[in-house]
Protein backbone atom coordinates (compact mmCIF):
# COMPACT_ATOMS: atom_id res chain seq x y z
CA UNK A 1 0.00 0.00 0.00
CA UNK A 2 1.14 3.37 -1.04
CA UNK A 3 2.57 5.42 1.92
CA UNK A 4 1.14 8.84 0.69
CA UNK A 5 -2.38 7.86 1.52
CA UNK A 6 -5.35 10.19 1.51
CA UNK A 7 -7.42 11.76 5.01
CA UNK A 8 -10.86 11.24 4.25
CA UNK A 9 -14.37 12.55 6.19
CA UNK A 10 -17.47 12.12 5.62
CA UNK A 11 -19.71 14.60 6.45
CA UNK A 12 -23.55 14.83 5.98
CA UNK A 13 -23.10 11.91 3.59
CA UNK A 14 -20.13 13.96 1.56
CA UNK A 15 -16.91 12.11 0.66
CA UNK A 16 -14.32 15.09 0.88
CA UNK A 17 -10.54 15.01 1.02
CA UNK A 18 -7.95 17.10 3.47
CA UNK A 19 -4.92 15.69 1.44
CA UNK A 20 -4.05 14.59 -2.10
CA UNK A 21 -2.41 12.72 -4.27
CA UNK A 22 -2.26 11.98 -7.72
CA UNK A 23 -0.05 9.66 -9.75
CA UNK A 24 2.17 8.64 -7.01
CA UNK A 25 2.95 11.97 -5.38
CA UNK A 26 1.48 14.10 -3.32
CA UNK A 27 0.71 17.74 -4.13
CA UNK A 28 -0.84 20.70 -2.39
CA UNK A 29 -2.42 21.92 -5.71
CA UNK A 30 -6.16 22.67 -4.54
CA UNK A 31 -8.05 20.58 -6.99
CA UNK A 32 -10.08 17.84 -7.39
CA UNK A 33 -8.50 14.46 -6.46
CA UNK A 34 -8.69 11.63 -8.99
CA UNK A 35 -11.36 8.96 -7.67
CA UNK A 36 -13.14 11.47 -5.40
CA UNK A 37 -16.13 11.69 -7.28
CA UNK A 38 -15.67 8.01 -8.11
CA UNK A 39 -15.99 7.49 -4.14
CA UNK A 40 -19.47 9.96 -4.27
CA UNK A 41 -21.29 7.12 -6.86
CA UNK A 42 -20.14 4.41 -5.26
CA UNK A 43 -21.67 5.77 -2.41
CA UNK A 44 -24.90 6.66 -3.85
CA UNK A 45 -25.20 3.19 -5.44
CA UNK A 46 -24.58 1.20 -2.11
CA UNK A 47 -25.73 3.50 0.83
CA UNK A 48 -28.56 5.17 -0.90
CA UNK A 49 -29.52 2.04 -3.15
CA UNK A 50 -28.50 -0.58 -1.64
CA UNK A 51 -27.83 -4.08 -3.47
CA UNK A 52 -29.03 -4.01 -6.77
CA UNK A 53 -29.97 -7.22 -7.94
CA UNK A 54 -30.71 -8.18 -11.77
CA UNK A 55 -34.04 -7.47 -13.03
CA UNK A 56 -35.38 -5.84 -9.39
CA UNK A 57 -36.65 -2.49 -8.09
CA UNK A 58 -32.76 -1.02 -7.57
CA UNK A 59 -31.37 -1.83 -10.55
CA UNK A 60 -33.74 0.04 -11.84
CA UNK A 61 -33.05 2.54 -9.32
CA UNK A 62 -29.62 2.22 -10.45
CA UNK A 63 -30.11 2.47 -13.81
CA UNK A 64 -31.94 5.74 -13.42
CA UNK A 65 -28.87 7.22 -11.64
CA UNK A 66 -26.82 6.43 -14.19
CA UNK A 67 -28.79 8.03 -16.89
CA UNK A 68 -29.13 11.28 -14.78
CA UNK A 69 -25.49 11.67 -14.07
CA UNK A 70 -24.77 11.31 -17.83
CA UNK A 71 -26.85 13.49 -18.82
CA UNK A 72 -24.98 16.40 -17.41
CA UNK A 73 -22.83 15.33 -19.48
CA UNK A 74 -22.41 16.45 -23.48
CA UNK A 75 -22.91 12.96 -24.55
CA UNK A 76 -26.02 10.91 -26.50
CA UNK A 77 -27.55 8.52 -24.02
CA UNK A 78 -30.40 5.87 -24.40
CA UNK A 79 -31.36 2.49 -23.14
CA UNK A 80 -30.96 -0.31 -24.39
CA UNK A 81 -34.04 -2.89 -23.35
CA UNK A 82 -33.74 -6.35 -23.04
CA UNK A 83 -35.37 -9.42 -21.65
CA UNK A 84 -34.00 -12.75 -20.47
CA UNK A 85 -35.62 -15.77 -18.92
CA UNK A 86 -36.22 -14.75 -15.49
CA UNK A 87 -36.83 -11.33 -16.04
CA UNK A 88 -35.85 -7.83 -17.79
CA UNK A 89 -33.54 -5.07 -17.52
CA UNK A 90 -31.44 -2.27 -19.66
CA UNK A 91 -28.04 -1.32 -20.34
CA UNK A 92 -27.16 2.38 -20.80
CA UNK A 93 -25.41 3.21 -23.69
CA UNK A 94 -23.32 7.04 -23.95
CA UNK A 95 -21.86 8.04 -26.47
CA UNK A 96 -18.87 10.79 -26.78
CA UNK A 97 -19.08 11.34 -30.41
CA UNK A 98 -16.14 12.56 -32.63
CA UNK A 99 -17.58 13.98 -36.15
CA UNK A 100 -14.65 12.95 -38.09
CA UNK A 101 -14.51 9.77 -37.62
CA UNK A 102 -16.86 6.33 -37.36
CA UNK A 103 -13.94 4.31 -35.27
CA UNK A 104 -15.26 3.78 -31.19
CA UNK A 105 -13.92 2.25 -28.08
CA UNK A 106 -16.64 1.17 -26.22
CA UNK A 107 -15.67 1.24 -22.55
CA UNK A 108 -17.85 -1.25 -20.12
CA UNK A 109 -19.40 -2.24 -16.90
CA UNK A 110 -22.09 -3.75 -15.15
CA UNK A 111 -23.93 -1.61 -12.48
CA UNK A 112 -26.54 -4.80 -10.93
CA UNK A 113 -25.07 -6.74 -7.81
CA UNK A 114 -25.89 -9.88 -6.11
CA UNK A 115 -28.18 -10.21 -3.13
CA UNK A 116 -25.25 -10.45 -0.32
CA UNK A 117 -23.20 -7.43 0.66
CA UNK A 118 -23.66 -3.61 -0.78
CA UNK A 119 -22.18 -4.19 -4.39
CA UNK A 120 -19.37 -1.52 -3.68
CA UNK A 121 -16.40 -3.40 -5.06
CA UNK A 122 -18.79 -5.63 -7.20
CA UNK A 123 -19.51 -3.59 -8.97
CA UNK A 124 -20.59 -0.39 -8.23
CA UNK A 125 -16.49 0.85 -8.00
CA UNK A 126 -15.87 0.56 -12.16
CA UNK A 127 -19.65 2.50 -12.37
CA UNK A 128 -18.28 5.27 -10.03
CA UNK A 129 -14.63 4.99 -12.63
CA UNK A 130 -16.60 5.41 -15.44
CA UNK A 131 -18.80 8.25 -14.64
CA UNK A 132 -15.88 10.05 -13.55
CA UNK A 133 -13.99 9.56 -16.74
CA UNK A 134 -16.71 10.70 -18.86
CA UNK A 135 -16.68 13.57 -16.89
CA UNK A 136 -12.53 14.54 -16.83
CA UNK A 137 -12.99 13.92 -21.07
CA UNK A 138 -16.21 15.54 -21.56
CA UNK A 139 -14.79 18.43 -23.12
CA UNK A 140 -11.42 17.00 -24.43
CA UNK A 141 -11.19 15.76 -28.36
CA UNK A 142 -10.16 12.63 -28.85
CA UNK A 143 -9.43 10.08 -31.91
CA UNK A 144 -12.34 7.98 -31.44
CA UNK A 145 -16.14 8.00 -30.84
CA UNK A 146 -15.89 6.76 -27.04
CA UNK A 147 -19.55 4.61 -26.38
CA UNK A 148 -19.68 4.43 -22.62
CA UNK A 149 -21.80 1.15 -21.56
CA UNK A 150 -23.20 0.05 -18.57
CA UNK A 151 -24.35 -3.44 -18.81
CA UNK A 152 -27.51 -4.67 -17.03
CA UNK A 153 -28.36 -8.41 -15.48
CA UNK A 154 -24.30 -9.60 -15.75
CA UNK A 155 -24.76 -11.43 -12.19
CA UNK A 156 -27.46 -14.07 -13.82
CA UNK A 157 -24.98 -14.91 -16.85
CA UNK A 158 -23.21 -11.51 -18.78
CA UNK A 159 -27.05 -11.05 -19.84
CA UNK A 160 -26.25 -7.63 -21.08
CA UNK A 161 -23.55 -7.33 -22.35
CA UNK A 162 -23.93 -10.26 -24.34
CA UNK A 163 -27.34 -8.75 -25.79
CA UNK A 164 -25.24 -5.33 -26.49
CA UNK A 165 -22.71 -7.88 -28.14
CA UNK A 166 -25.15 -9.99 -29.99
CA UNK A 167 -26.86 -6.80 -31.64
CA UNK A 168 -23.57 -4.96 -33.11
CA UNK A 169 -24.07 -4.82 -37.12
CA UNK A 170 -20.74 -6.08 -39.08
CA UNK A 171 -20.40 -2.04 -39.86
CA UNK A 172 -20.05 -1.46 -35.81
CA UNK A 173 -18.08 -4.97 -35.05
CA UNK A 174 -15.64 -3.20 -37.99
CA UNK A 175 -15.72 -0.15 -36.34
CA UNK A 176 -14.51 -0.94 -32.87
CA UNK A 177 -10.78 -0.45 -32.04
CA UNK A 178 -11.42 -2.26 -28.83
CA UNK A 179 -13.17 -2.96 -25.45
CA UNK A 180 -12.59 -2.22 -22.63
CA UNK A 181 -14.06 -4.05 -19.17
CA UNK A 182 -13.97 -2.67 -15.79
CA UNK A 183 -15.17 -5.25 -12.66
CA UNK A 184 -14.06 -5.29 -9.11
CA UNK A 185 -11.80 -2.46 -8.65
CA UNK A 186 -11.95 -2.04 -5.03
CA UNK A 187 -10.88 -4.70 -2.58
CA UNK A 188 -7.88 -6.51 -4.36
CA UNK A 189 -4.61 -6.19 -2.78
CA UNK A 190 -3.17 -5.54 -6.28
CA UNK A 191 -4.19 -3.44 -9.73
CA UNK A 192 -4.31 -5.18 -12.62
CA UNK A 193 -4.59 -4.89 -16.60
CA UNK A 194 -5.48 -7.88 -18.84
CA UNK A 195 -5.37 -8.31 -22.32
CA UNK A 196 -6.05 -10.73 -25.66
CA UNK A 197 -2.74 -12.84 -26.37
CA UNK A 198 -0.29 -11.61 -28.54
CA UNK A 199 -0.91 -8.53 -30.80
CA UNK A 200 -4.49 -8.48 -29.31
CA UNK A 201 -2.98 -7.31 -26.26
CA UNK A 202 -2.01 -4.41 -27.25
CA UNK A 203 -4.52 -1.85 -25.46
CA UNK A 204 -3.47 -4.33 -22.37
CA UNK A 205 0.42 -3.23 -23.26
CA UNK A 206 -0.18 0.54 -23.89
CA UNK A 207 -1.82 0.73 -20.09
CA UNK A 208 1.17 -0.74 -18.50
CA UNK A 209 3.46 1.52 -20.61
CA UNK A 210 1.43 4.34 -19.35
CA UNK A 211 1.18 2.97 -15.59
CA UNK A 212 5.10 2.21 -15.72
CA UNK A 213 5.68 6.40 -16.55
CA UNK A 214 2.91 7.39 -14.40
CA UNK A 215 4.63 5.52 -11.47
CA UNK A 216 1.27 3.74 -10.97
CA UNK A 217 1.50 0.07 -9.98
CA UNK A 218 -0.46 -1.55 -12.16
CA UNK A 219 0.35 -5.24 -12.85
CA UNK A 220 -0.90 -7.73 -15.24
CA UNK A 221 -1.71 -11.73 -14.73
CA UNK A 222 1.85 -13.33 -14.30
CA UNK A 223 0.84 -16.39 -15.95
CA UNK A 224 1.50 -18.88 -13.13
CA UNK A 225 -1.26 -20.70 -13.83
CA UNK A 226 -0.87 -22.18 -16.92
CA UNK A 227 -4.69 -21.80 -17.24
CA UNK A 228 -4.60 -18.52 -18.03
CA UNK A 229 -1.35 -17.11 -19.38
CA UNK A 230 0.42 -14.32 -18.81
CA UNK A 231 -1.48 -10.89 -19.38
CA UNK A 232 -4.51 -12.65 -20.18
CA UNK A 233 -7.91 -12.93 -17.94
CA UNK A 234 -11.23 -15.57 -18.00
CA UNK A 235 -14.27 -15.13 -19.60
CA UNK A 236 -15.98 -14.18 -16.56
CA UNK A 237 -16.87 -10.70 -17.23
CA UNK A 238 -19.06 -8.64 -19.68
CA UNK A 239 -15.43 -8.51 -21.81
CA UNK A 240 -16.23 -11.90 -22.97
CA UNK A 241 -18.80 -11.76 -25.61
CA UNK A 242 -17.24 -8.74 -27.26
CA UNK A 243 -13.98 -11.22 -27.02
CA UNK A 244 -16.05 -13.69 -29.15
CA UNK A 245 -17.02 -11.16 -31.51
CA UNK A 246 -13.07 -10.90 -32.37
CA UNK A 247 -12.52 -7.44 -31.07
CA UNK A 248 -9.51 -6.24 -29.00
CA UNK A 249 -10.59 -6.29 -25.34
CA UNK A 250 -8.78 -5.19 -21.88
CA UNK A 251 -10.12 -5.73 -18.85
CA UNK A 252 -8.86 -3.47 -15.37
CA UNK A 253 -9.62 -5.62 -12.24
CA UNK A 254 -8.13 -5.59 -8.30
CA UNK A 255 -7.34 -8.69 -6.92
CA UNK A 256 -4.47 -11.15 -5.99
CA UNK A 257 -3.41 -14.00 -8.51
CA UNK A 258 -0.84 -15.10 -6.29
CA UNK A 259 -3.41 -16.63 -4.05
CA UNK A 260 -5.66 -20.03 -3.54
CA UNK A 261 -5.94 -21.19 -7.16
CA UNK A 262 -3.75 -18.88 -8.96
CA UNK A 263 -7.06 -18.21 -11.12
CA UNK A 264 -7.82 -14.15 -9.57
CA UNK A 265 -11.08 -15.42 -7.79
CA UNK A 266 -8.93 -14.86 -4.47
CA UNK A 267 -8.57 -11.20 -3.73
CA UNK A 268 -7.12 -10.60 -0.62
CA UNK A 269 -4.53 -12.06 1.20
CA UNK A 270 -6.52 -10.86 4.61
CA UNK A 271 -10.11 -11.75 3.94
CA UNK A 272 -9.78 -13.53 0.86
CA UNK A 273 -12.68 -13.14 -1.27
CA UNK A 274 -15.19 -10.17 -1.15
CA UNK A 275 -16.92 -9.93 -3.97
CA UNK A 276 -20.42 -11.93 -3.34
CA UNK A 277 -20.54 -11.63 0.37
CA UNK A 278 -21.72 -9.64 2.94
CA UNK A 279 -18.11 -7.68 3.42
CA UNK A 280 -18.59 -6.38 0.06
CA UNK A 281 -19.69 -2.68 1.16
CA UNK A 282 -17.83 0.51 2.26
CA UNK A 283 -17.57 0.39 5.93
CA UNK A 284 -16.16 -3.01 5.56
CA UNK A 285 -13.42 -2.06 3.17
CA UNK A 286 -12.63 0.72 4.88
CA UNK A 287 -12.35 -0.16 8.07
CA UNK A 288 -10.40 -3.15 7.11
CA UNK A 289 -8.07 -1.72 4.16
CA UNK A 290 -7.75 1.86 5.12
CA UNK A 291 -7.24 3.88 2.42
CA UNK A 292 -7.00 0.98 -0.24
CA UNK A 293 -10.63 2.28 -1.93
CA UNK A 294 -9.60 5.95 -1.97
CA UNK A 295 -6.09 4.43 -3.67
CA UNK A 296 -7.89 1.70 -5.99
CA UNK A 297 -10.08 4.72 -7.26
CA UNK A 298 -7.07 7.13 -7.84
CA UNK A 299 -5.27 4.35 -10.04
CA UNK A 300 -7.91 3.13 -12.28
CA UNK A 301 -9.58 6.45 -12.63
CA UNK A 302 -6.27 7.83 -14.00
CA UNK A 303 -5.48 4.94 -16.12
CA UNK A 304 -9.09 5.14 -17.70
CA UNK A 305 -8.52 8.69 -18.50
CA UNK A 306 -5.45 8.29 -19.43
CA UNK A 307 -6.00 5.20 -21.99
CA UNK A 308 -8.66 6.70 -23.79
CA UNK A 309 -6.85 9.99 -23.93
CA UNK A 310 -3.92 8.16 -25.92
CA UNK A 311 -4.89 5.49 -27.75
CA UNK A 312 -4.37 4.99 -31.04
CA UNK A 313 -4.32 2.33 -34.00
CA UNK A 314 -4.88 2.22 -37.35
CA UNK A 315 -7.40 -1.06 -38.54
Amino acid sequence: MNAKMVKRSIIAGVFTFSALFAAGSVTAAPKKFAGELAYQHVQYLTEEIGPRVAGSENETKAREYIIDELEKLDLKVEEQKFSYTKGESANVIAVKDNKHTDKQIIVGAHYDSVSNGKGADDNASSVGVILETAKALEKRNLAYDIKYVFFGAEEVGLRGSNYYANNMSTEEIDNTIGMINLDSLLAGDKVYVYGGAGEDGWIRDLALDIANKKNIPLETNPGINPEYPEGTSGDWSDHAPFKAKGITIAYFEATNWGLGDLDGYTQTEKHGGIWHTQNDHLEFLDREFPGRVQEHLNHFTNMLTWVLADIKKEL
